[in-house]
């Protein structure tokens, strides 16, 4: 399994060369406090032989006086190398260790688990492009393993193992492994997870390590070793925005004036055009510059010096990318803070905010929700404590260049530094969203285009009323998470279609997937969801449909401009309610299928004119939809 070769002794530059080439993986392994990261890290390099016979035979030694497994051998010992994590049988600080096989060289950072050590975790996982997160098969997911889950989301590493460990103590059973995929299935389906594996193993006995287990064979998937020699990292690389951060301008003497620094994303080649941000100076490539020759290209994240063919004035903190691919060049932004310090946050204090090679002087201007790692609730808070992650506005003194996280891992993120005791307090992720500030309510915007004018129907509205048999009507359903809006509103949609109606149901969490992809749940886009919604209400009225449009809608004022823009002659707004412990409990039934966000809690302003109010707890469904159908006749939108 180790990189033995028979080109060492016969010809070691080219051993050299084709070792040279071999892609790099990083990965970080984690998860709660003992579930076994370290051991099976040990077990990992133990089984491949990538450990030297002295160091076996120091292991041994220690493992008499720190040993945990009770065996002659403790492969924990290889990572937990300072005197507390061997006394403690934990992991406090991150560990690194590299080796390489045939197919791959690899990086392993072994994280800690305590919820202390959150932010050592979130270190090591910056710049991984794997996690292995380890489950203890007796206890099952927990809370650090839902938080480590979390971060590793956040920090968008798209390939996740759960590796459900000591599976020797549970009798190596097929159905308690079951049960743990499916409770983190249930928390990891709201999560952006796009690759995600799972893989029964003991590290302490290297069943499914390296080599298969013969005590499982209802498992027939890959084991730890085939999966990350295997596993495909080729498409996560941004090859398609160019930003090289300059890290420091280098003139050796009057004849040399390079750009030094590492291509964060993107490719660059000889004769490039390029542009200096922030003063949007533009020139060309003259040569890419490293110690060992020109380069005619160069690709992250390689370390080069750019000359360019003009002298335009760049310096440390700069940016070079090119004109028709730009990053945001702001001072105010939304981001995603893991908090790390045991000081809180304190909005509205001057920090230090670390951006690739710049750092600016800047405050987080307001924190706008707090979430809770367990059930990736948004709640609110004044500030963030030690290991807690909330979203937060923030505002700086100078501009900075950034791409949104998701797309840019590295121009994407920031540190934030203390500025008296110069210590690392917190780690964000940029957001490429406007901030509350900036953004406005859309419902009163004129067109871009004073000229356009909309399409005239042949089709008149009293001929679709005859061919329909009905009026068109937007029905809002309106109310607290757990209510039953979208239930009663399918359950009226199958009646009516029953009947012979033309009907559509238009839901607020259906326009999430699709025209509102880019918006969250704040009041600010509650409302523009909304919006969006009316507008697409109002076609389908004057298409001559019945719309029933299930929104949380929770503010008054806002469901009122709704109204306007359908036309109160056909627009009805049914209020649905029940008691707290029974919404409650639909919630938490649903919890599992349902997009989060909507599960959370909100300020509701109940209506005050609806046109129908049901209490979903005293009255049964087939009630319900007999109530609506009545409010319809009795208006007149249908006979």
């Amino acid at each position: 399994m180790s990189h033995q070769s028979e080109l060492i002794a016969t010809d070691i530059e080219a051993y050299l060369a084709e070792h040279e080439r071999k892609e790099l993986l990083r990965f970080i392994t984690c998860g709660n406090v003992d579930d076994g990261k370290s051991t099976l890290i040990g077990r990992l390099l133990y089984d491949s032989k990538m450990i030297y016979e002295d160091t076996i035979a120091a292991i041994k030694k220690d493992t008499k006086r720190y040993g945990t497994t009770g065996s002659d051998f403790d492969p924990a010992l290889l990572m937990d190398g300072l005197k507390e994590e061997r006394e403690q049988g934990i992991t406090i600080d991150v560990a690194y260790r590299y080796f390489s096989t045939a197919k791959r060289k690899f990086i392993i950072a072994d994280t800690p688990g305590h919820v202390q050590y959150t932010r050592n975790m979130a270190t090591g996982a910056s710049t991984a492009d794997l996690a292995v997160i380890l489950v203890d098969a007796r206890h099952g997911v927990r809370e650090q393993t839902r938080r480590h889950s979390f971060i590793t989301s956040l920090l968008g590493i798209k390939h996740i193992v759960v590796a459900v460990n000591k599976m020797d103590l549970v009798d190596w059973s097929q159905e308690r492994f079951r049960e743990i995929v499916a409770d983190y299935q249930q928390f990891a389906v709201r999560l952006n997870i796009p690759d995600l594996h799972f893989i029964p193993l003991s590290a302490k006995l290297g069943d499914n390590v390296v080599d298969r287990s013969a005590n499982m064979p209802w498992y027939d998937g890959a084991t730890i070793m085939s999966f990350l020699e295997s596993v495909y990292i080729g498409s996560d690389r941004n090859l398609e925005d160019f930003r090289f951060p300059v890290q420091w301008v280098s003139r050796p003497n009057l004849d040399f004036r390079g750009f030094a620094g590492t291509i964060a994303s993107g490719i660059v080649r000889k004769g490039d055009e390029v542009m200096a941000l922030p003063s949007r100076k533009t020139s060309r490539v003259k040569s890419i510059v490293t110690l060992d020759g020109d380069l005619d290209e160069a690709f992250g994240p390689l370390s080069v010096t750019l000359t360019l063919e003009d002298e335009i004035d760049v310096s440390r903190g700069d940016m070079l990318v090119r004109p028709g691919n730009v990053p945001s060049v702001t001072q105010k932004f939304d981001a995603t803070v893991v908090w790390m310090h045991q000081d809180a946050m304190q909005p509205g204090k001057q920090y230090l905010f670390k951006q690739t090679t710049k750092t600016v002087p800047g405050t987080i201007q307001s924190l706008r929700y707090r979430v809770d790692v367990n059930t990736l609730h948004r709640q609110p808070a004044p500030s963030l404590g030690l290991n807690e992650i909330g979203r937060c506005s923030v505002h700086l003194s100078s501009p900075i260049m950034a791409d949104d996280y998701r797309r840019n891992r590295v121009t994407g993120a920031f540190i934030i530094v203390d500025r008296l005791s110069n210590a690392t307090v917190g780690a964000g992720m940029i957001m490429d969203r406007r901030t509350g500030e900036e953004s406005h309510e859309h419902w009163d915007d004129e067109p871009a285009t004073a000229t356009l004018q909309a399409g005239v129907s042949d089709v008149t509205e009293s001929e679709r009323q005859a061919r329909f048999g009905q009026k068109p009507a937007t029905l809002l359903f309106t109310g607290p998470s757990g209510a039953g809006k979208s239930k009663l509103a399918y359950a009226v949609e199958r009646r009516l279609f029953d009947d012979g109606r033309a009907v559509a149901v238009l839901e607020g969490k259906s326009l999430r997937l699709g025209i509102s992809k880019d918006l969250e749940f704040s009041p600010e886009d509650r409302s523009e969801n909304l919006r969006r919604g009316a507008e697409i209400a109002r076609i389908l009225n004057q298409a001559g449909l019945i719309c029933l449009a299930p929104f949380a809608s929770p503010q008054e004022e806002v469901r009122e401009k709704a109204k306007e823009l359908i036309g109160a002659e056909r627009f009805l707004v049914v209020h649905m309610t029940a008691p707290a412990a029974v919404r409650d409990e639909r919630v938490k039934e649903r919890r599992a299928s349902e997009e989060p966000a909507e599960a959370e809690e909100f300020a509701y302003e109940e209506p005050s004119n609806a046109d129908l109010t049901l209490d979903t707890s005293a009255v049964d469904l087939a009630g319900q939809v007999d109530a609506v159908m009545e409010l319809l006749r009795k208006r007149g939108f249908v006979e």
